[in-house]
């Protein structure tokens, strides 16, 4: 290869820490913001400024180069320069491809598992190539290979999900015991020494994990922070309870919202101090890389990369610029914002719909838990249980619970301050973790602690927990697999394969990017409209039932005419028109409870309607689904094409279905429905034609002239029809109720 290839191999890694920084940022934010939004302890603007003095202040102090990157999964001394720029390209085409796809489905998941694995799946499919190149035996793998650091890392991540979860909990549990829901009456008795607890847990973390780059944090220091810990725990513990109770007696200053800010500014700064280089390490190894070898003057196949085995620090003015960039992507990214709503939704207090459907395991866990915790209620006294219920009793539901936060200052405080404090520990002890799993775990083992999963909710949330961790072993396997299969291709392929991976990863951050747009826009389109008023969402309902009424009648015809033609494509696309209905319908499935809530008492009538609508929104696309479906199985399995009678009649139909819906739709959206009487003699119409096509295929049935599958389809498609008519037809004339409703009810408002 020449010299400038791999100059432009530096450049396109240089970019590429960039993107990573920026896909980085929206997976790992719910770290750290999780607690101050989900608990509302300030405004939105405050919570970002906060975080983001702690990033800036954190990626100054980074200590920069990470060392995983460089020699920690394998040893750079038997890779030539050449192997290792095809590894660090690899890892970070695999990391933004993967970290970008878990962010558009607002999942979390770890950017230190997913770097980790990607460095070990492409040294591994390098380290093959150069073993086969040598005539060495397999067994030579394990000089490539730092197989006990990488053991040792793995282990440690996922040790760290059950231990967070637990100890979450048991925090989370003694915690409300001790100051309930009602916790603003304990506070004065309590507030201080709890709020000086934790901010000398968060100081600790932040001196011992936050600040543990910084230049003047060197062996010596750290070194005398270990030796004095409980000391410094002590004495800190002291002088922040004292400012707290000050701050409370004198200045009537809520301390937990003190708690939260500086926990949120102290997880901030950890991230960006620690985990910065999960995103720019790989490429900043690269740029060192380049520049060892370039003074070399040796091939680039020949020339080893011991230089990756020494210690070196990176440039501040470029962990400068990798915070600012970082805090631009914290208040500008969409998808930062997507990844925090789930946990939060997750840990919430409150009652609603639910993201993630229960499956079989999550059943199965929350009916054997409660086998479990009845025979333990069994063997504890009446006295203690009436106890702890009444410390567990739920707040009276006051005031606009739509805006309401999520979760309390109480769980906000504990959810910053054993994360922060068990990352701490298990950095003092050197045992690897990471802290989305730790941080995220810990908010679960809270919620649950804090009976937020409730008989009504538990099912779901703990399946929404199951889906989250298992998307965290689908990162370590997707990793290892896709970056091996990208180091192969860069190996085989050269110039070209680096051509056609930054395409593909160039096209799939597009199509993610203009998924996830339309997907912000459908939510909050549903969510206006279940904040609606009954009048307003009424009168603005109509090019909404209108539009499904039209697109009822394009799917319906598509199907038709595809199953009349044989046309796969015309199929194709009514799927595709109704898979769009579809996925509206579920939204609207999942905002039903709040619709039904924010009415007004008043409105009875109006919320009944509501509700009959939706039910024959139901209706409507359950037919639809099932004459599409039954055309698309017809043409598909290739079965006894139409007969031209059986054809006329069906293309009448669809016509007179066409006029008939789309007839319907026009009058809603211009408001112009004011009676259906007119319509009855094409509703007539369409009926007859139905019953006449319906009696001659029993006659042909019975003469012989129609198989048994043709006539079964076309039983079906005529009985569907019928009712995807009739189902129209009510929900028009449940239209038009609606209106008379809200105008009689205007009528009779009194008048201001």
């Amino acid at each position: 290869m020449p010299t400038d290839f791999y100059f432009w191999i530096v450049v396109i890694l240089l970019l590429l820490a960039v993107v990573d920084l920026v896909v980085g940022v929206s997976n790992d934010a719910v770290n750290f913001l999780n607690s101050a939004i989900g608990s509302k302890v300030a405004t939105r603007r405050t919570i970002m400024v906060v975080a983001s003095l702690g990033i800036l202040i954190g990626a100054t102090f980074s200590s920069g180069m990470m060392e995983v990157a460089r020699k920690g999964i394998f040893n750079p001394t038997f890779f030539s320069f050449a192997d290792i720029m095809i590894v660090f390209l690899a890892v970070m085409l695999t990391d933004i491809l993967l970290l970008d796809l878990f962010n558009t489905f607002g999942m979390p998941t770890s950017t230190t598992v997913s770097i980790v694995f990607e460095l070990l799946g492409a040294a591994v499919a390098v380290a093959l190539f150069r073993i086969l190149d040598a005539g060495d035996s397999l067994s030579t793998l394990a000089q490539y290979i730092n197989a006990s650091s990488t053991i040792a890392i793995v282990s440690g991540i996922f040790l760290s999900i059950t231990i967070a979860f637990i100890v979450g909990g048991l925090v989370q549990w003694f915690s409300r015991f001790l100051f309930t829901f009602y916790f603003e009456k304990h506070l004065k008795w309590f507030g201080a020494i709890w709020s000086g607890l934790a901010l000398a847990v968060l100081s600790y973390f932040l001196l011992f994990k936050g600040l543990k780059g910084a230049s003047f944090m060197d062996s010596d220091t750290k070194k005398w922070i270990a030796n004095y810990t409980i000391h410094l725990l002590l004495i800190s513990f002291v002088i922040w309870s004292v400012v707290m109770q000050l701050l409370q007696s004198v200045f009537k200053i809520n301390v937990l919202r003190l708690v939260v800010l500086f926990g949120t500014f102290s997880l901030a700064m950890a991230f960006a101090g620690n985990d910065l280089v999960n995103f720019i390490g790989v490429p900043l190894a690269g740029l060192e890389s380049y520049f060892a070898w370039e003074g070399s003057h040796e091939a680039p196949g020949t020339f080893l990369m011991a230089a990756l085995s020494e210690p070196v620090r990176t440039n501040t003015y470029i962990l400068l610029l990798a915070g600012l960039i970082m805090i631009a992507t914290l208040w500008f990214s969409k998808k930062a914002q997507t990844v925090t709503d789930t946990e939060v939704n997750l840990a919430r207090q409150e009652d609603g719909s639910e993201r993630f459907q229960s499956n079989l395991l999550a059943r199965a866990i929350v009916w054997n838990v409660r086998k479990i915790g009845s025979l333990g209620a069994s063997v504890i006294p009446n006295s203690w249980r009436e106890k702890i219920e009444s410390r567990f009793a739920p707040l009276e539901q006051e005031g606009d619970q739509e805006n309401a936060p999520a979760f309390d200052l109480i769980r906000a405080s504990v959810n910053l301050t054993t994360a922060a404090s068990l990352i701490a520990l298990a950095t003092s002890l050197k045992l690897p973790l990471s802290t989305t799993y730790v941080s995220f775990m810990v908010a679960m083992g809270t919620s649950l602690a804090d009976r937020a999963w409730g008989r009504g909710s538990a099912v779901f949330r703990i399946a929404g927990v199951l889906n989250v961790i298992g998307g965290w072993f689908l990162t370590a396997i997707i990793a290892f697999f896709t970056a091996a299969v990208f180091a192969v291709v860069l190996k085989t392929l050269g110039l070209l394969g680096v051509v056609i991976l930054v395409s593909l990863a160039v096209y799939t951050i597009i199509r993610t990017f203009l998924h996830h747009k339309r997907q912000v826009a459908e939510d909050h389109e549903v969510a206006l409209e279940s904040s609606m008023s009954a009048q307003y969402m009424v009168e603005t309902s109509g090019t909404k039932v209108a539009k499904l009424l039209r697109s009822v009648s394009k799917a319906y015809e598509s199907s038709v005419a595809g199953v009349v033609k044989e046309d796969l494509g015309l199929l194709k696309e009514a799927k595709s028109n109704l898979q769009k209905l579809q996925k509206r319908n579920e939204a609207m499935k999942k905002h039903l409870f709040k619709i039904m809530k924010q009415l007004p008492a008043h409105s009875t009538t109006a919320s009944h309607l509501y509700l009959l609508m939706y039910d024959l929104e139901q209706d409507l696309l359950q037919s639809s689904r099932q004459i599409v479906h039954d055309c698309d199985d017809y043409v598909q399995n290739s079965l006894p094409a139409l007969t031209e009678e059986q054809q006329y009649k069906l293309t009448t139909i669809s016509s007179k279905l066409h006029f008939y819906l789309n007839e319907i739709s026009e009058r809603i959206a211009t408001g112009g429905m004011e009676s259906l009487s007119d319509l009855q003699a094409v509703e007539k119409e369409i009926d007859s034609l139905l019953e006449s096509a319906l009696t001659r295929q029993i006659q042909g049935l019975r003469a012989g002239a129609y198989g048994l599958r043709n006539s079964n389809f076309l039983f079906a498609m005529e009985l569907e029809t019928r009712d995807l008519m009739n189902a129209s037809t009510k929900f028009a004339q449940i239209y038009l109720r609606m209106q008379k409703v809200i105008e009689e009810q205007n009528q009779n408002e009194p008048k201001a």
